[in-house]
């Protein structure tokens, strides 16, 4: 039986196959979307691994709550490099433009959204394998 933490890692490489599908295919803002959500997942699985809980014992990650627990997993605990420090924010704005806006997300902000992305899931993935 996988736990939390791998269900969540899981959902996330998911995710990420996903935002490579979709810049393949030129849709960028799908990109966006996909790229967002594969990095929540991932730190949803680093918090998980570093005994990080949710208030009041729910069992519903808020995307605020994940997104500053994981810089703190970062700032103050020193699990993950700096480069990836506020990476869910931009993540989110870009994904909120695509998703929400009459904006569009360009191939080069796609390509981008992906390489942080990738190099948020090979982070958590060596951290896990620690």
């Amino acid at each position: 039986m996988l736990d939390r933490g791998d269900l969540f890692l899981d959902r996330a490489l998911e995710s990420l196959a996903g935002a490579q599908s979709e810049l393949q295919a030129g849709r960028y803002n799908n990109t966006a979307n996909r790229c967002y959500y594969s990095c929540f997942q991932a730190a949803i699985a680093a918090l998980i691994r570093a005994g990080v809980s949710l208030p009041g014992g729910g069992d519903e990650w808020g995307h605020a709550f994940v997104a500053a627990q994981f810089d703190t997993l970062i700032n103050r605990r020193k699990l993950f490099p700096t480069e990836h420090r506020g990476i869910l924010v931009r993540n989110r704005d870009l994904r909120r433009r695509a998703d929400y806006t009459v904006g569009v997300v360009t191939q080069t902000e796609a390509t981008r959204a992906l390489r942080r992305t990738s190099s948020l899931l090979i982070a958590v993935q060596a951290e896990r394998e620690r």
